[in-house]
């Protein structure tokens, strides 16, 4: 289906969008260029790459990315007004935020806020798992039957999806504000929530909430690996071997680990309150119909 397939490249390159996001900050980049909407006085699009180096290169690639994610959200917003109902207002909604996105980027650099920039990594991670909820509705799978669940497991999901949703807001309040404890706090609440929301999931043979389940679980220990070595590069006492590429890999990848585990518990909670109302996959399915005939 053209919707499915264009979430999905909507979702990628968000992913990579996100990643660079991440490097512009790592690398120091956030002001390497001093002006927006225009680089050094260029039209941003007309910008020479040969002058694209150092914190430039960050900085203006982060900035042609999300241009490109802008024009990706708008077309599926456009893919998706045909089938109308809920499907055409997450398109709606997904073309705000990314318009928000693209101003609190801006204004991150005009009036040098750092609270501009915690709350550019917050709506970033809101507006992946949006796309990922998208994706879920109008993906096949969301029309296979779909396993009864308790109230219990529902309520379990979507605790699960808060608190990943709000570790990856700590995260953004370490990156910017050194906020570690509060993060190590939320860490410790995802793991223990997690496991005991997925356990009934993982088994309830459901064709898109028991991987998606395995999935989060497989995420989360990657994650911690990961969260691990970020830590032991950014804290090490003593030069450590590759220590500049480390810095920069481990909290990139960190970072869009965290991303994709946010993305998978939102789909996991929707999955789950679609079943809980009884309906048949996630979806109403006039809407996935009319989906399905948009090839």
């Amino acid at each position: 289906m053209v919707a499915h397939r264009l979430t999905l490249v909507t979702g990628a390159a968000t992913l990579v969008l996100i990643l660079f996001g991440g490097l512009v900050t790592n690398t120091g980049s956030a002001l390497a260029v001093p002006d927006w909407p225009t680089t050094f006085g260029h039209n941003m699009f007309l910008y020479p790459w040969s002058q694209m180096v150092g914190g430039v290169f960050y900085e203006h690639s982060h900035r042609l990315l999300g241009s490109l994610v802008g024009l990706l959200t708008l077309a599926l917003a456009a893919v998706l007004w045909r089938p109308g109902g809920l499907l055409r207002a997450l398109g709606l909604v997904a073309v705000a935020a990314v318009v928000v996105q693209g101003v609190l980027g801006g204004l991150r650099v005009v009036l040098l806020a750092d609270l501009l920039a915690i709350v550019h990594a917050c709506l970033a991670q809101a507006f992946f798992a949006l796309i990922c909820v998208i994706a879920l509705l109008t993906s096949p799978a969301a029309r296979g039957r779909a396993a009864p669940v308790e109230p219990a497991t529902l309520r379990l999901a979507v605790v699960t999806a808060a608190l990943v949703y709000l570790q990856a807001a700590f995260g953004a309040l370490l990156t910017h504000a050194g906020w570690l404890e509060l993060h190590l706090t939320g860490a410790l609440a995802v793991y223990v929530v997690a496991p005991v929301a997925t356990a009934p999931l993982r088994r309830s043979g459901d064709p898109v909430a028991a991987p998606m389940s395995r999935a989060l679980l497989a995420l989360l220990g990657v994650q911690l690996l990961l969260g691990a070595g970020s830590l032991v590069v950014r804290h090490a006492p003593a030069a450590l071997p590759a220590a500049d590429f480390s810095a920069l890999a481990l909290p990139g990848a960190h970072r869009v680990a965290g991303s994709l585990i946010v993305g998978v518990a939102a789909v996991l909670a929707v999955r789950v309150a679609g079943v809980a109302r009884g309906v048949r996959g996630v979806a109403a399915a006039p809407s996935l119909t009319a989906v399905s005939g948009a090839r």
